[in-house]
């Protein structure tokens, strides 16, 4: 099978991942796990996870200019997002949260067109655009189940800073990603993350009461920690390789109706006309932007 399109089923599933990933975090959160304290659980558990992996596979010796280089991928990819995210979405609602993430493609074009002055055609920013604009018409008209959004406006805010931060390490790691195996890489990458979230989580993690969390939220648990943190990084890593970082952070567009799909099959939402139009908007930006890529790399 073509490199580029395994890339393109990696990229796929782990947005998959990421999107039913939006409902299991938000049942452990903030009833049985503050979002620092879970933010913890999952960086410390994708070290262990990595480090183990890294056992088996070749060893590299990073060189030394490139450990600031991971510093700073770690601080944007592992610690930065992951706390913004986790602390927004226990503020706002699943599905909000998944139509505030598309924000992250525009500024993985406007940090790609800084750094490493990557051209912006119109028909890309034309993608962008219209996939925008279906994942806005989602949320604001297609989404009735914001009640439990404590503070929805200040958590919608934290969940862009996490998209911003998101799409600066797409760029970064881009070069990195090249250079060293995903493994070597994120191992790495989660082991100076570590360093930048202890600080922040490690009060709310004493606080936590294990004997009172149900069998179902452990499950729930282990899923962010192995799936969410460990798998989709390996899989976006592994499209990173093979793709441009506007074609992987594009892909965001699916989140929304991953969640939106989610949410009916586990009966805690509705489907009419609006999410139906918008999830046809947004599959159609995804096309426009992934096409010209393919053009692009051809």
């Amino acid at each position: 099978m073509d490199k580029r399109i395994l890339a393109l089923i990696a990229v796929s599933i782990a947005t998959l991942i990421y999107g039913v990933n939006y409902t299991i975090a938000k049942e452990v959160m903030p009833i049985y796990i503050k979002p620092f304290a879970f933010i913890l659980l999952r960086v410390a558990g994708g070290t262990l996870l990595f480090w183990f992996a890294g056992l088996f596979v070749k060893s590299q010796k990073i060189e030394k200019g490139d450990y600031k280089k991971i510093f700073l991928a770690a601080f944007f990819g592992t610690a930065l997002n992951m706390l913004a995210f986790f602390k927004g979405l226990s503020l706002t609602a699943p599905i909000s949260a998944s139509v505030i993430m598309v924000t992250s493609p525009i500024m993985v074009l406007i940090f790609s067109s800084i750094l490493i002055r990557q051209a912006i055609s119109i028909r890309r920013i034309l993608g962008i655009f219209i996939g925008l604009a279906g994942a806005i018409l989602l949320i604001a008209y297609g989404n009735s189940n914001n009640a439990d959004a404590a503070n929805s406006n200040f958590g919608n805010f934290l969940v862009f800073i996490n998209a911003a931060s998101y799409g600066l390490y797409l760029v970064l790691a881009k070069d990195l990603i090249l250079k060293y195996h995903p493994i070597v890489f994120v191992k790495w990458l989660y082991f100076f993350g570590l360093f930048f979230v202890i600080p922040f989580s490690y009060n709310e993690l004493t606080e936590v009461v294990w004997q009172e969390i149900p069998t179902n939220i452990y499950w729930n648990i282990g899923f962010v920690i192995v799936f969410t943190s460990c798998i989709t990084y390996l899989f976006n890593l592994y499209g990173l390789s093979k793709l441009k970082p506007t074609t992987v952070s594009v892909f965001i567009y699916l989140q929304p109706v991953i969640a939106t799909i989610y949410a009916l099959i586990v009966g805690s939402d509705s489907l009419n006309f609006v999410k139906v139009i918008a999830t046809i908007i947004i599959f159609l930006g995804v096309y426009l932007v992934t096409k010209q890529v393919d053009k692009s790399t051809k």
